[in-house]
């Protein structure tokens, strides 16, 4: 039997490389390859993902926030960092780390112009964002003429490519709808080139575009799942490695009689003598409580144990009456063969937020 310690997640940098790889197989041998590292690296670990990934080659990296892409800066990625989602307060951080942010409306692009010229930039690289149908941040068709007449007065920003987002790409009974996009983007881009003149870098793809819309690649991709093990399918899920791999540890068994309750409010009721397994991890590391009430299960001895009654902040308990197994012995919440995807799937979620939500009190451990 597999003895523990106490609650790791363990990341897999082998895997990474699996699935770097693999998408990279997927594309022109001049397209760009972005890095989506924001939350963690999808909850694993930012520095050892980001630092790694820039060795095996990777173009550019994402993050969402400002904060995340300093924390890169300061383990020594030196790649260029895109900011999805940059705030105007933290415009001059940005400029000071050497990140670029993604300007999505006016009131964005009119506030980093300023910072930029006041702080006596020249050609400062930015990225426009622009909407073509997921209706969350962006500019539109008819902004590009007005941009182009308020960046053309000032030497202080260049933009460095132009971007917009799939909304279901991973989803082909919309296929229709991720058409509609691309060709919105199209008539972006052949406008964007029209009035300024130049030709940008261009992206729209994630990891399911990569995979379902080649003709979508354009001059740079973006994946994030992708990377860390997800296909978004159950036929691609077959080509990808789950990078993370959460375990515990069983720390007390208890033996119930019939009749008797497990856990807060009482929310278990035995219906016959049972055994249960306490294991240290809660929804303050990320289990949430949707997982209890026996929908969510981890593995043990290759066995599932339900986890029963509520989720606690530091501990579930599961029903371990049919599993041969003591105190000390490892427990799989997820892995390459039990994924945070089928954990996910039993609460009706999927495997992004399972992921996103490990808590950063959870040991990280690094697999190379």
């Amino acid at each position: 039997m597999s003895k523990a310690q106490e609650t790791v997640l363990e990341i897999d940098l082998s895997a990474l490389k699996h699935n770097f790889d693999y998408l990279k197989s997927k594309l022109q041998k001049n397209t760009k390859f972005l890095a989506v590292v924001k939350a963690f690296a999808y909850g694993s670990d930012a520095d050892a993902i980001a630092l790694y990934l820039q060795e095996l080659g990777v173009d550019y990296f994402a993050v969402a926030y400002t904060s995340e892409g300093v924390v890169l800066r300061d383990a020594g990625v030196t790649k260029p960092i895109l900011v999805l989602h940059p705030l105007p307060v933290s415009f001059e951080t940005i400029i000071e780390r050497c990140l670029e942010p993604s300007i999505y409306n006016w009131k964005v692009l009119d506030e980093f112009l300023q910072v930029a010229s006041d702080k006596n930039q020249k050609n400062y690289p930015i990225h426009l964002k622009f909407n073509t149908g997921l209706n969350r941040l962006g500019f539109n068709l008819e902004d590009i003429e007005p941009i182009h007449s308020i960046t053309n007065a000032s030497e202080a920003i260049c933009i460095k490519s132009i971007f917009s987002h799939l909304a279901a790409s991973e989803d082909l009974t919309e296929k229709a709808f991720t058409e509609q996009q691309i060709r919105a983007f199209t008539s972006i881009t052949e406008k964007f080139i029209t009035v300024f003149d130049y030709k940008p870098v261009l992206h729209l793809s994630n990891t399911s575009g990569i995979l379902n819309y080649p003709e979508a690649h354009l001059d740079m991709v973006r994946s994030g799942i992708g990377l860390y093990g997800f296909g978004n399918s159950e036929k691609e899920n077959k080509n990808f490695i789950p990078v993370a791999k959460l375990k515990s540890v069983i720390s007390q068994i208890h033996h119930i009689e019939k009749g008797e309750t497990v856990g807060y409010n009482r929310a278990y009721k035995s219906e016959a003598t049972m055994t249960t397994a306490t294991i240290p991890i809660g929804h303050a590391d990320g289990v949430g409580r949707q997982y209890g009430q026996g929908k969510g299960f981890v593995i043990i001895e290759g066995q599932k144990a339900p986890i029963i009654g509520n989720v606690c902040m530091d501990m579930i308990m599961v029903d371990i009456t049919s599993i041969d197994c003591e105190e000390g012995d490892e427990v799989i919440i997820f892995d390459a063969s039990h994924t945070a995807e089928h954990l996910a799937n039993t609460a009706q979620t999927i495997s992004y937020e399972l992921l996103t939500a490990i808590s950063q009190r959870v040991k990280r451990v690094i697999k190379k």
